[in-house]
């Protein structure tokens, strides 16, 4: 009676065991299919090559070159990528793709692994404006690695404005439910999101929020479109100013620079 019951716990324990290794597995499959198979599978890489004037050498190629080839009606719509966020990318892109917006996008890559993965998936749709980053420097939020990736951004788009074009930032962490260049009306010159607002009415106004009692604002720089006006290059001319005059104050997030840029430049810059 005794060797029965052990040898149905032994058989039970088994069956245990069983389940939980084909869980496993399969949730192991799962998370290697998310991760790898978008890049082999995505219906927007590889693009057809367009062009045959490329440099073969992407090392050589340059923003004014890749805005050109990229443009649609002036407008670029931008992102920054280090290599260990290409995952991101491609869900990002397809979301674009959806909204027929996909041949506008130009990705900023910022280390030779990301221009080289990018461009060989994707040609033409990738520039590097140097110094390139460590590819395999920390990029969690708030590490200087982080830091040093964000805070090249008002740099990068106030290069693409000094070229004369509207542009459209866009962090890839996010996805694309609607078109967005709808909601660009008017003649602004910046658009962006408040991370502490409910829905906005249609008509509502285009002052800053009121700030907190630390007298901060928060609106959010993963979503910013620009025209290529006076206004908004004064802003990001601003934004670069704030970076380096508090770079130990915003060390890990260049968002609060963003905040104070927009505050000083309230009364010089159209916005909504």
């Amino acid at each position: 009676m005794a060797q029965q019951q052990v040898l149905s716990v032994s058989n039970r324990s088994i069956l245990l065991l069983s389940r939980n290794g084909l869980f496993l597995l399969l949730l192991a499959l799962f998370v290697l299919l998310g991760i790898f198979l978008p890049w082999t599978t995505s219906p927007l890489i590889p693009f057809p090559n367009r062009s045959s004037s490329f440099p073969s050498n992407w090392r050589d190629y340059s923003l004014s070159q890749a805005a050109k080839f990229a443009a649609k009606n002036d407008t670029l719509i931008v992102c920054t990528v280090s290599y260990p966020f290409l995952p991101f990318l491609n869900n990002w892109l397809i979301s674009v793709s959806r909204q027929k917006q996909q041949d506008k996008v130009l990705v900023i890559a910022e280390d030779y692994a990301t221009l080289y993965k990018v461009n060989e998936k994707w040609p033409g749709h990738a520039v590097l404006i140097p110094p390139a980053l460590d590819s395999k420097a920390a990029r969690y939020f708030g590490s200087p690695g982080f830091f040093n990736f964000t805070s090249r951004r008002p740099k990068h788009l106030l290069e693409i404005l000094e070229l004369g074009y509207n542009v459209l930032y866009n962090d890839v962490d996010m996805v694309w439910l609607q078109d967005p260049f709808q909601s660009f009306e008017g003649r602004h010159d910046a658009y962006f999101t408040d991370d502490r607002t409910k829905i906005k009415l249609l008509n509502h106004s285009h002052d800053l929020p009121r700030p907190d009692r630390n007298g901060a604002t928060y609106i959010c720089s993963c979503t910013i479109f620009l025209r290529p006006t006076i206004g908004a290059k004064l802003l990001m001319k601003t934004w670069i100013d704030e970076l380096q005059a508090g770079s130990k104050a915003f060390e890990g997030n260049d968002q609060p620079a963003f905040n104070w840029a927009l505050n000083k430049t309230a009364h010089q810059v159209l916005k909504v």
